[in-house]
C-alpha cells in the first residue's frame, strides 16, 4: 500500500503518516513481533529527525518497512479477498457474462460481493 502510494503519486512520506502508521502497529501487537531491532530503530530516527523524507534511498527503505507491517496489520478476510475473492468474482463474472448478463462485468469491481465471495469461501467445507 505505502509503495503503491509512493510510486503512483510520488507523494513523500511524511512525519505524521509514519507516526500513524506505528501507533496502528503498537495497538495490534506487530511492532515488535514483525520488525527487527534495525527496521523499528529506523523508523523511530525518521520520526525523531525528519519532518518530510525528501531522499529516495530513504524513501525505499521506509516503503519496505511500512509495506510489512501494513501486510502484517492486514485482516485474514482482506488478504483472502486479494487472493482469492477476486479470482472468485472473476470466474462469476465470465460465467454469468456467458448466459447473457450484462451487468455481471461490475461485479469483479464490487468490493461488497468480492467480499461475501471470501467469507462463503472461508466457511465452506474442505
Amino acid at each position: 500500500m505505502i509503495q503503491k502510494m509512493l510510486s503512483e503519486k510520488r507523494i513523500p512520506l511524511m512525519r505524521s503518516e509514519i507516526i500513524r502508521i506505528k501507533a496502528r502497529a503498537l495497538r495490534r501487537g506487530v511492532w515488535f513481533r514483525v520488525l527487527t531491532r534495525v527496521e523499528r530503530a529506523c523508523i523511530d530516527l525518521v520520526i525523531k529527525v525528519v519532518e518530510r523524507v525528501r531522499s529516495c534511498l530513504l524513501q525505499k527503505v521506509l516503503s519496505s518497512v511500512l509495506n510489512k507491517l501494513e501486510e502484517a496489520m492486514e485482516s485474514q478476510v482482506r488478504r483472502l479477498m486479494r487472493k482469492v475473492g477476486n479470482n472468485i468474482a472473476k470466474e462469476m463474472s465470465q460465467i454469468a457474462q456467458s448466459w447473457g448478463n450484462k451487468s455481471a462485468v461490475k461485479w469483479v469491481e464490487d468490493s461488497g460481493f468480492i467480499q461475501y465471495l471470501t467469507i462463503t469461501y472461508m466457511n465452506a467445507p474442505p
